[in-house]
């Protein structure tokens, strides 16, 4: 057994996942830039943003297609993705949990410089710490694995749904003081009042009572993505179609019920969290295979969209960059500024830079920037990125 410490090869990757985490990066942009834009999702319940009269096509499309789909998307993939990183350290004889607790270790220090320092909607200080747990299911079965997932998605998320159900008619959910403080610090503040903000928003958001809440629901989807990398049901595509279509219809079924089926009933906000949670990850399995199947019809398009994804911490960092440079003070202050349609519409701009820009530099190195940095001091060794260039 080779037992050299190093991550996986370029040809050991499944370039049809990277072409899956590439789309996440797009739609988690499209989800993550009307909250750059206000603070009408952490501190309001989202008709501040999209306005009170009937929902129009544009709500309607992001709340069934992006909203929680995309990050669902994105969670499956790094439950898939450590779970490949398992086996390969195993398979090269080498105990596997001091090195994955290393990496989910450089990984919180990256969410805390996002987190605190660039933009409070991180989510990497929850991969991270979720993560941890997720280090406690490696060696379970599968059998396990779906029980475990299955009652960690249903069973919260049916208890809030019922008791928002009991107060539908008494809770509004807006916050105006903290809306108002929002618009003040990242529409007109210092830098400082910007920071501030941030760590204010940030805590809101990430209370003990929200945070059991989003363990309840990443964890679970961890656990699918490990399950299928176990399977390998997504390495082979063509050996494993039968299961996967399947598993592609009934996450359909449940992607359409979930999603979209709350629209015939007025789309109330109490059934918003089984949307995002059953409807969510079920919409994510539906892409991640509807995307694997899909590669080798046009794997040229998708290599694309492949190249983002294998640097996709450079490109959620990248993203984020972009949002604050627009919207806050210290940028072009368009804070509040913008209509949905202007908001989401900037996705459109940005990502295919995103594309072009990954392409590059992919041509002359083997890494993003920051997926170098975080290999680096996983493997304990400055990894060489350069690419011998052909002449």
């Amino acid at each position: 057994m080779d037992q050299t410490l190093a991550p996986l090869q370029e040809k050991q990757r499944l370039t049809w996942i990277d072409a899956a985490r590439g789309f996440a990066i797009f739609g988690i942009f499209v989800v993550n830039l009307p909250a750059f834009h206000g603070p009408y999702f952490l501190y309001g319940n989202g008709v501040n943003y999209w306005g009170g009269e009937e929902a129009g096509v544009w709500q309607v499309l992001i709340d069934i297609f992006f909203q929680a789909s995309f990050y669902s998307l994105f969670s499956f993939l790094f439950g898939f993705g450590m779970q490949i990183i398992y086996e390969n350290l195993k398979n090269k004889n080498i105990q596997p949990m001091k090195t994955m607790v290393r990496r989910l270790l450089i990984l919180l220090i990256f969410g805390i410089i996002h987190a605190f320092l660039i933009w409070h909607g991180d989510i990497l200080i929850s991969y991270s710490i979720i993560g941890f747990l997720l280090l406690l299911f490696m060696n379970r079965k599968n059998k396990t694995l779906l029980i475990w997932s299955i009652c960690l998605l249903l069973i919260p998320s049916l208890i809030l749904t019922g008791m928002l159900f009991l107060v539908r008619n008494y809770v509004t959910l807006v916050n105006s003081v903290a809306i108002e403080a929002s618009f003040q610090n990242f529409g007109s503040g210092s830098w400082q009042d910007i920071l501030s903000q941030n760590l204010n928003n940030w805590l809101y958001a990430n209370d003990l009572f929200n945070f059991v809440f989003i363990t309840a629901n990443l964890l679970p989807i961890f656990l699918l993505g490990v399950i299928f990398a176990r399977n390998k049901w997504l390495h082979d595509v063509q050996k494993y179609q039968r299961i996967l279509k399947r598993i592609w219809a009934i996450s359909f079924l449940l992607f359409i019920i979930f999603k979209a089926g709350p629209y015939l009933v007025g789309n109330p906000l109490w059934l918003s969290l089984l949307q995002d949670t059953v409807g969510g990850t079920s919409s994510a399995v539906f892409y991640v295979i509807s995307i694997s199947i899909v590669y080798e019809k046009i794997p040229a398009i998708l290599n694309k969209f492949a190249n983002v994804g294998k640097m996709a911490l450079s490109n959620y960092i990248f993203q984020s960059i972009v949002g604050i440079c627009l919207f806050y003070s210290i940028g072009l202050g368009w804070y509040g500024e913008l209509n949905p349609f202007q908001t989401i519409f900037i996705a459109i701009i940005v990502f295919p830079i995103q594309l072009f820009l990954s392409w590059l530099w992919l041509k002359y190195f083997q890494r993003g920037p920051l997926e170098w940095i975080w290999r680096s001091f996983v493997y304990k060794k400055i990894l060489a990125n350069k690419r011998k260039i052909q002449e």
